[in-house]
């Protein structure tokens, strides 16, 4: 339930390549059509798919499942995930790409530089369904499983692989099997994935933005390249978390006010849904550089942080309390990041510029 609405759950690409797998092995080993598949979930769902775009060869057996996200806004929805099974003369079972799925091109990603891009979860999906058919029919000998994705290439424009060094399509992904709507992990994850490469790299310190205003914050106001930086969206103290956990040493991270004003009030994920403390806190932390109780109910009446900010300027506080907030937020972001991440923070307007900057910003 979203909003009052009852949203539909979707599958991965995982189950997909999965569910296909199966079915070609069947298919091979029995050397009859299968119209559909059954497939059990990491989650516990079970899932009864149509088998799509059947071809018997001479010795392999192609077929797809068209993906199904549910109600997410998911790219790869409607996409044929392919699986060709072919005999192989040494037993168990080995796993590739093919068309439309990307090659791996840096590390510290789920799978080894070279590999295709088909995550773990998949991989131990694919071998498990294909074992469970191979023993059925008491087939001893090996199966070479490749799966592509005829749109990939186009898709993968779309997602974060580029960004990542994942090259040539898409990826095969999941961790339960199942797509859950709006799914807040999703995006945790591809947080996390973009921090675990850079770690990998052997980055000890990284710059983290919210997002698009940051990036071109960090272009236009600072002369940097907004690559170095990792969006995390509202997500900031999850990023933090992963930041500390995958041990990295420092943390910059740059935002737009009105993001960073929400973390003097130990907001750390900044998503409306969760309040809009943002003219209480600036109020608060104007009047205790001096505004007076009047110009105090004009912020409080504001809608835009850069309104505010107007406010402030014409009372000669803006700068104090744009340095006693970068105080309050930097005391909460390092409580958060722990004594082993050394956190700073600079904060800007599209008004106003640079706001305020902690004293080690400039130095990471």
């Amino acid at each position: 339930m979203k909003d009052g609405k009852r949203l539909r759950l979707g599958y991965t690409t995982g189950s997909c390549a999965a569910a296909a797998a199966k079915a070609a092995v069947w298919m091979l080993l029995s050397g009859r059509r299968k119209e559909i598949v059954r497939l059990e979930t990491p989650k516990g769902i079970s899932l009864e798919l149509t088998v799509r775009e059947i071809e018997f060869g001479e010795d392999c057996v192609r077929c797809a499942i068209e993906k199904d996200g549910g109600d997410d806004p998911d790219i790869t929805t409607g996409a044929l995930i392919f699986a060709q099974a072919k005999k192989a003369h040494t037993p168990g079972v080995v796993i590739d790409g093919g068309t439309g799925v990307g090659r791996v091109t840096k590390p510290g990603l789920d799978q080894p530089v070279g590999s295709a891009a088909i995550n773990s979860v998949p991989r131990k999906m694919i071998r498990e369904n294909v074992a469970e058919v191979m023993q059925a029919f008491d087939y001893r000998g090996g199966m070479e499983i490749q799966i592509s994705v005829p749109q990939g290439e186009a898709l993968a424009k779309k997602t974060f692989n580029p960004r990542l060094g994942i090259i040539g399509g898409i990826s095969i992904l999941g961790t339960t099997g199942i797509v859950e709507p709006m799914s807040e992990a999703a995006l945790l994850e591809t947080i996390r994935v973009e921090l675990r490469q850079r770690r990998a790299q052997g980055a000890e310190s990284v710059m983290l933005t919210p997002g698009n205003y940051g990036s071109e914050f960090i272009r236009d106001g600072l002369g940097l390249d907004p690559r170095q930086a990792v969006q995390v969206s509202n997500f900031i103290g999850d990023a933090l978390d992963s930041c500390r956990e995958l041990g990295f040493r420092r943390v910059l991270l740059i935002g737009h006010i009105g993001k960073l004003v929400k973390l003097a009030g130990n907001m750390m994920n900044t998503h409306s849904k969760y309040g809009d403390c943002r003219m209480p806190i600036l109020a608060a932390f104007a009047g205790a550089e001096g505004l007076p109780g009047g110009e105090i109910a004009r912020v409080l009446a504001c809608v835009s942080c850069d309104d505010a900010l107007s406010i402030l300027e014409e009372a000669g506080v803006r700068k104090a309390a744009m340095n006693r907030l970068m105080e309050a937020i930097l005391q909460n972001l390092q409580y958060r990041g722990g004594e082993a991440l050394e956190v700073s923070c600079a904060m800007f307007s599209k008004v106003w510029g640079l706001l305020a900057v902690s004293g080690n910003a400039g130095e990471i």
